[in-house]
């Protein structure tokens, strides 16, 4: 009987090549395959350090370009400083309402306007407001309020008349004012309403709240003068006032006079008055009052 063949593990001893030429083409093929592998790995590593630079660079570009992304940004999202909100002309100041009432009678062609109220005059703090009515037809005719102290919403419940003629209200203006009173200084304008005549239908009574605008630029009113001397008699105790004259007056004055009152412990006390001088500006009066006023209420300052 016959053997198998023997394997090649079993007849080769260790370190010898059972089949010619494998091994030494392994061993001589070795040293490039090698290099190859060497030069793949590395390849690869140049890749990966080229790509990762290549990541990094936007984010450089993004950090370092800050500024010129600042030219490009839109204003409206940025947020203005405080000082050019409070100068900005977009926030109008609020000068208050008005309530007004119109009624014309073309009988005898006037027109009766009633001032009602105010609200919202001024923010702030409370002032002493009062309302001064023209219309721009009649420069020496006005009328004025009594004087409401402390107070931003005042309430005037008065009413005044003027005569004008139906073909003129196309072109009247109505000009009420509102002052602050100041007893020491000039009265501070508080807001006007002008209201032109030819744009309300006044067939019918009408009252409505009107919004009040900024103050128009006025003249200074001038400044009225009286001219008086004192003399007082400490041992009689007779104090002698003389009204001489005054000028300056406002024109339209239909009947102007003088008069002298004198003041006890912070209460009316006496009083005279001048006679009136018709159709002048300067009327001139030359008047003398004599009153008793004991020393002793002089030396008191009462």
């Amino acid at each position: 009987m016959g053997h198998p063949p023997d394997s090649p593990s079993t007849l080769a001893p260790a370190g010898t090549t059972a089949i010619p030429g494998l091994i030494p083409d392994l061993i001589a093929g070795t040293p490039c395959a090698l290099a190859a592998g060497v030069l793949v790995v590395s390849c690869l590593l140049c890749a990966a350090c080229c790509c990762r630079r290549h990541r990094k660079k936007p984010r450089d570009k993004e950090a370092v370009g800050l500024g010129s992304a600042r030219g490009i940004t839109t204003t409206h999202l940025v947020q203005p400083d405080v000082d050019s909100l409070e100068s900005s002309p977009g926030g109008a100041q609020q000068w208050g309402r008005l309530q007004l009432s119109l009624e014309y009678d073309f009988g005898s062609q006037e027109i009766r306007v009633g001032l009602r109220q105010a609200a919202d005059l001024r923010p702030g703090g409370t002032v002493d407001p009062y309302a001064r009515v023209s219309v721009s037809t009649q420069s020496g005719h006005r009328h004025e309020t009594k004087v409401h102290r402390g107070t931003l919403c005042p309430v005037f419940d008065e009413t005044c008349c003027f005569h004008i003629p139906q073909a003129e209200l196309p072109g009247t203006t109505l000009q009420v004012q509102l002052f602050n009173f100041k007893r020491f200084s000039g009265h501070e304008p508080l807001g006007e309403l002008r209201l032109p005549l030819g744009t309300v239908d006044l067939q019918h009574v009408l009252e409505h709240w009107y919004p009040l605008g900024p103050p128009a630029a006025t003249e200074p009113e001038q400044v009225a003068e009286l001219c008086f001397s004192l003399r007082y008699v400490p041992s009689s105790g007779r104090l002698t006032v003389v009204v001489l004259e005054a000028r300056g007056l406002r024109p339209g004055l239909a009947e102007p006079y003088v008069k002298v009152q004198l003041m006890l412990n912070q209460r009316k006390w006496k009083k005279r008055k001048t006679a009136t001088r018709k159709g002048t500006a300067a009327p001139y009066f030359n008047e003398a009052f004599t009153f008793l006023v004991p020393f002793s209420q002089v030396q008191a300052g009462r």
